[in-house]
């Protein structure tokens, strides 16, 4: 007999009873206890003996067919988790904007060089007064979620579509309006809302900055040599939204103040790409003939200097808006042409009786082919139920179609609402609509923002010469703002013309009545990114659960510490109270404890309540009367209730108590230690693989 098996036996020697005529339960007993003592059995015995094919069963670690299918399962996993990231993360944006590029949508003759620019609406960065009721830690990840989403997305833009220009059409920040200006400075430096006034200037001062790395750092940064025929690059974002300033009689003077100081005035012009775009502060010009909530009576009422000051400055632009585009069209034609920016002026030596100065006439208006573009926060006015058309994302047209020969001129669901509430009105009156397009005059496009979503329409009642004026609402570039796939629209802009603004004929030009392309560059859905790392987490943990369960009800027997085994593990330790009902477990586990001896052959233990045989009883040739002891069930003992019933204090169970041991807490043992060693595997390779997929999550938002 091997040497193991040997010390084993001589161990359970004395505490062996032997039952008449059941050498085979015997046997059982015997390998059943060799089991829960030996805690490994090597291959090869210490005398050099080689086990038998019947006693050589291999554990589960040594089947490598197993190890590699865990190691297979783990690492198959953790690949498909770095795919989905970097699909997520990268490959998705990158794919959406490179989608956009211009050549693959322009359709100038070729030979063109068009000017390129971007129209961005409503990125509006989320603050507290975002969602004032969102609790920490979800109110700062969505912060740090939509301001990355914004800085990814601009950057891609800038690297991929290197635009020539970019405009801003308003709601920069979302309670911009709300910040405290410099205290002591007006009466209206704190908010009417109260809840805000904890938040002072140096707030808005910080959300300016964040602003400022989410856009104007990533463009400083393009360093995109100028094409030909370009000048350079320009980005304008002096047009204010009503969340930056308020809506009408709602601004706030110093808050307006502040905004221009620092994104420029929201009232000018520019020629951009031989188009005359004019930036329109409608907010503030919204105050002219608006009624006061609170009295009914219209902002323009005599004495009502406060709101007066809120519209006069737009309503003068307006006024003077057509000689402001003659001079800057003239700058423009010069610096084409090649001469200074300004006519000199003479310098002339006169007497001091003659006048000291002389009229400057203001030039005069050429007649140039160079189109007005409008540039404003809030739409103009239409009646109520214009279709916004099939791009339109929240509400898609219940029929866009024709019918009759003619197009359906009213869809409620798919027009954009026309309404006014608290510090914003969707579109602008009628009567300032109207006003607008006839001061500005030879507007052909109006880009607008505002709803957050796209729509596009044509004012048939207004003058143009196409027509009609098309509007197009831009669509926001926030995730956080109502809709699935944020956007930015991209403009073609190409109109040649020569050197006294007339068009030049190019040839093969079959567009020359079209100056201005658009498309919409529609950016990722980062709710289905982060759904899909949802469900992947879930299939996740349903994978892994279920490969240890069939890791351990497929590999015998297996501790709960997931370590697998020849045969059955013992667990030294003593019972902390002798009075305790113990298991056959807990007996077979713990150090051999012998039988209360009966007064003929046998003595009390005055420590633990354990007897000790005596060395005669150790020498003894032959068995006791009642035969050795073995633990084994207690339906396989033929032995009589009155014959195993002992009282608690002698250590003894009643065959009831056997029973209900034997029988009912060794398999519950056993289907918990089953259970703790599958979480332990299901735990460990969810920590394995969760440690490498975020870090190359982590790795991935770094390197953005």
């Amino acid at each position: 007999m091997n040497a193991p098996y040997h010390r084993v036996l001589q161990f359970f020697r004395d505490d062996i009873r032997e039952e008449p005529d059941t050498s085979k339960n015997l046997l059982e007993t015997v390998r059943f206890n060799l089991g829960r003592y030996l805690t490994y059995v090597p291959a090869t015995s210490p005398h050099g003996h080689t086990r038998s094919s019947s006693s050589s069963r291999q554990t589960p670690l040594q089947h490598p067919w197993r190890l590699k299918r865990l190691v297979n399962i783990r690492i198959g996993l953790i690949f498909l988790w770095l795919i989905t990231l970097k699909w997520g993360e990268e490959t998705t944006f990158n794919r959406k904007v490179r989608d956009c590029a211009w050549d693959s949508w322009e359709s100038w003759q070729a030979g063109a060089t068009p000017h390129h620019v971007i129209l961005i609406a409503d990125p509006q960065i989320v603050d507290p007064h975002t969602y004032p009721g969102r609790p920490w830690p979800l109110s700062t990840l969505t912060v740090r979620y939509t301001d990355l989403y914004l800085r990814k997305s601009f950057q891609l833009l800038e690297q991929y579509l290197a635009p020539d220009t970019v405009i801003f059409l308003g709601d920069l920040f979302d309670g911009g309006r709300e910040w405290s200006t410099a205290p002591n400075r007006s009466p209206e430096a704190k908010s009417t809302d109260k809840r805000w006034n904890k938040y002072g200037e140096s707030f808005w001062f910080k959300e300016y900055g964040r602003f400022s790395r989410i856009f104007f750092e990533p463009w400083l940064r393009g360093h995109h040599v100028p094409r030909e025929g370009h000048r350079g690059r320009k980005m304008l974002a002096g047009l204010p939204g009503n969340h930056d300033l308020g809506f009408g009689m709602g601004i706030r003077l110093p808050v307006r103040h502040r905004f221009n100081a620092y994104f420029g005035d929201g009232n000018r012009v520019d020629v951009i790409g031989n188009h005359t775009f004019v930036s329109l502060d409608t907010v503030s010009l919204s105050a002219n003939g608006q009624p006061d909530p609170a009295t009914g009576s219209q902002g323009a009422g005599a004495g009502d200097k406060r709101v007066q000051k809120i519209w006069t400055p737009a309503e003068t632009f307006l006024s003077e808006v057509k000689s402001v585009k003659a001079r800057m069209i003239q700058r423009e034609l010069r610096l084409q042409a090649g001469r200074l920016e300004h006519d000199l002026q003479d310098h002339t030596v006169i007497d001091l009786g003659e006048p000291p100065f002389q009229d400057v006439k203001s030039p005069a208006v050429p007649s140039t082919s160079i189109p007005s573009v409008l540039l404003t926060h809030v739409p103009l006015y239409r009646a109520p139920g214009t279709p916004c058309g099939p791009l339109r994302e929240r509400f898609p047209p219940s029929r866009w179609a024709r019918k009759d020969g003619e197009t359906i001129s009213k869809d409620n669901r798919n027009a954009l609402p026309v309404g006014a509430g608290v510090q914003y009105q969707t579109v602008l009156t009628s009567a300032i609509s109207n006003e607008i397009i006839e001061k500005v005059g030879d507007v052909e496009h109006v880009f607008s923002g505002d709803d957050h979503d796209y729509c596009e329409v044509i004012h048939r009642g207004y003058t143009s010469r196409n027509g009609g004026v098309r509007e197009i609402t831009v669509k926001a570039m926030s995730w956080a703002s109502g809709i699935r796939k944020p956007g930015v629209l991209l403009l073609s802009l190409w109109n040649p013309i020569d050197a006294h603004g007339k068009p030049t004929d190019v040839p093969g030009d079959t567009t020359t009545s079209r100056t201005v392309e658009t498309h919409l560059c529609l950016l990722p859905d980062q709710l289905s990114i982060f759904m899909r790392y949802g469900l992947l987490f879930g299939f996740t943990l349903v994978t892994l659960l279920g490969q240890a369960f069939v890791k351990v009800y497929s590999s015998g027997t297996i501790d709960a510490g997931g370590d697998s085994h020849i045969l059955p593990v013992s667990t030294q330790g003593w019972p902390s109270n002798r009075h305790e009902t113990m298991s056959v477990s807990a007996r077979s586990w713990a150090a051999p404890r012998t039988r209360p001896l009966r007064p003929h052959s046998r003595t009390r233990s005055s420590t633990n309540g354990l007897a000790a045989r005596s060395s005669a009883a150790r020498t003894r040739s032959t068995s006791p009367l009642d035969g050795y002891y073995l633990p084994v069930e207690a339906k396989k003992l033929p032995i009589s209730d009155e014959q195993l019933t002992r009282s608690r204090d002698e250590g003894g169970y009643s065959q009831k108590e056997w029973r209900e041991v034997m029988l009912d807490d060794e398999p519950r043992r056993r289907r918990r230690g089953k259970l703790l060693a599958v979480i332990h595997v299901w735990s460990g390779n969810l920590k394995l693989v969760g440690f490498v997929a975020l870090s190359w999550y982590f790795w991935l938002l770094w390197n953005t």
